[in-house]
């Protein structure tokens, strides 16, 4: 098993972030998976820093987390700005990318849970034929009944999944993973967002300039503007201000 990378931690406005490259991240999950324990990974973008802000209880929850990499521009821009920069970015979308390319030569379960019916199936059907030896052993939408959680936690949990993908937006996935990870069993837990979307095709992926230049949050939400994404837009004026005004 590769050596994990020490624990180097910024704290960005109250919420702690991790210093951690894709390879880093990678070394972790391994490490996590062998473990045979529940582990919380958190991919942080500026948005779930002003929710952390807002939602005690999401704070709680992040504050658990084994492990919280820089997801997106705004991270990089602010750490940078207020000194304590962070170099690396690990987003959900390319980290789950990763782990499926992987699952198969590691033998990694991995389980695509969340977006609207259909998507996850796409996004299983796609990677497949992207990775063909990708081992994904189960989908599910996140379209359920309140009081059918428990029942759709153990209809993942007969699958046996290694890694768990929860794709219902922020901060609902990350509190069905704190109520449910016992119960699931999995080893790694991932809240990634509209990750599925992006593998199935639904919502197309910003050009690769664009996503270097850190405006992928722009072309997502100029190409889909539903309100989720326009509510994680009106977040980002906040956070920069709070950025500059404490640089």
């Amino acid at each position: 098993m590769a050596e994990l990378p020490p624990r180097n931690s910024i704290t960005l406005h109250g919420m702690r972030i991790d210093r951690v490259t894709m390879e880093g991240a990678l070394a972790y999950v391994a490490s996590f998976i062998a473990s045979g324990k529940p582990h919380h990974i958190v991919t942080a973008d500026a948005s779930m820093v002003m929710t952390y802000r807002e939602d005690k209880d999401f704070a709680a929850i992040v504050e658990q987390a084994e492990l919280i990499t820089p997801d997106g521009a705004g991270i990089i821009w602010a750490s940078k700005r207020l000194g304590i920069p962070i170099t690396a970015k690990v987003s959900g979308v390319d980290l789950s990318a990763k782990l499926v390319e992987l699952s198969g030569k590691n033998g990694w379960r991995i389980f695509f849970f969340g977006g609207a019916p259909g998507v996850a199936e796409a996004a299983a059907q796609k990677m497949r034929e992207r990775f063909p030896d990708a081992n994904i052993c189960g989908i599910r939408d996140g379209y359920y009944k309140a009081d059918e959680e428990d029942a759709v936690a153990e209809q993942i949990a007969a699958t046996k999944p290694d890694i768990l993908l929860v794709a219902m937006g922020i901060p609902r996935q990350e509190k069905f993973i704190q109520r449910q990870k016992v119960r699931v069993g999995a080893k790694v837990y991932i809240g990634v967002g509209g990750t599925l979307d992006v593998f199935s095709g639904t919502v197309k992926r910003a050009p690769v300039w664009m996503q270097k230049s850190g405006l992928e949050w722009l072309y997502r939400i100029s190409s889909n503007p539903n309100a989720a994404r326009l509510k994680k837009l009106a977040a980002l004026p906040r956070f920069a201000l709070l950025t500059l005004k404490k640089s």
